[in-house]
């Protein structure tokens, strides 16, 4: 397996695509951070609600370490009767005025990145793919009563000259999805992406409201047309679970509420929206940290039966 392409195969009756029909790739891969679970949702979000035909698969067989993300399999009545396949693929999606979408989407390599990513360079060239998008979810000391912001990156500034600048340098834990931006960077070519800002405490369970804020951004850059009905229906499901276990302890009233303060005061001390000094991660001297907030409320969440779901 010399060559990039080997590490995929178009899928029997995929849909045939002309160079540059397709302009936009979104890819959102599991196994790096994804708080709230806001780029799988999305993934599926997309899939299932406009028209999606599979265009080609992954073969994660040499991409993929079983050993520290086993699959699931059933066993039932003395014999194993399913395997939960880990799939990577690319799917053609057709957006509300049939413009056709790339997904990428599932699991995250685990084994040759620098392959992978030469990989997704040949889908790039070969499809004629303008601008590639990567989104997911990033956990923040911000409270659920509060908007949401993104924190957004690209190849060239100009790309995100209108959204604020978090952080001036900072060294994180390095992601498929990550270098893929990267060497379309160094290779001259369009690449983003927006990483939602979810609420620490909620960062480990599904958070509609997240996977809505990035097909926002995804529109707002592309120009596409895609649909945020149901996963904002789906939020507002979320949202008054969350206000109905919130009111039920003083306790955790009192953590949201010092979140608020906090939020609010950055908002005064920046002048602007706040994003700067959120992002950067400031807190108040009189306040407990975002992470000990984040801690008592996310800990209170998960000792409950009945926590927030999508509905």
């Amino acid at each position: 397996m010399n060559h990039p392409r080997d590490l995929y195969r178009i899928v029997d009756d995929a849909p045939e695509l002309h160079d540059g029909e397709a302009p936009v790739l979104v890819h959102a891969l599991s196994g790096s951070i994804d708080a709230g679970h806001a780029g799988s949702l999305l993934a599926r979000h997309l899939r299932e609600k406009l028209p999606s035909r599979r265009l080609l698969e992954f073969d994660l067989d040499t991409l993929l370490d079983y050993r520290s993300r086993r699959p699931v399999m059933t066993f039932a009545e003395g014999t194993w009767v399913e395997y939960d396949k880990p799939e990577l693929v690319v799917d053609l999606v057709r957006d509300d005025d049939g413009v056709p979408l790339l997904l990428m989407h599932g699991h995250e390599p685990d084994l040759q990145w620098e392959k992978f990513t030469r990989a997704v360079q040949t889908v790039i060239e070969d499809y004629g793919v303008e601008l590639t998008i990567g989104v997911h979810g990033i956990p923040m000391g911000v409270p659920h009563t509060r908007p949401l912001t993104v924190t957004a990156h690209a190849t060239r500034a100009e790309l995100i000259e209108s959204y604020p600048n978090y952080f001036s340098r900072v060294q994180v834990p390095g992601s498929a999805a990550a270098l893929l931006e990267l060497r379309l960077g160094q290779e001259g070519r369009d690449a983003m992406g927006f990483a939602v800002n979810v609420p620490h405490y909620l960062a480990q369970t599904e958070y509609p409201q997240a996977a809505a804020e990035l097909v926002r951004q995804i529109t707002k850059v592309s120009g596409m047309s895609l649909p945020v009905g149901d996963l904002e229906a789906s939020g507002t499901q979320v949202r008054s679970e969350v206000d109905r276990q919130v009111a039920e302890s003083e306790e955790v009233s009192a953590v949201v509420q010092a979140l608020e303060r906090q939020y609010d005061s950055f908002l005064e001390a920046s002048g602007t929206d706040g994003a700067e000094s959120i992002g950067q991660g400031q807190v108040l001297d009189e306040l407990p940290s975002a992470d000990e907030l984040a801690a008592q409320f996310e800990a209170f969440l998960a000792g409950r039966e009945d926590g927030p779901t999508t509905g």
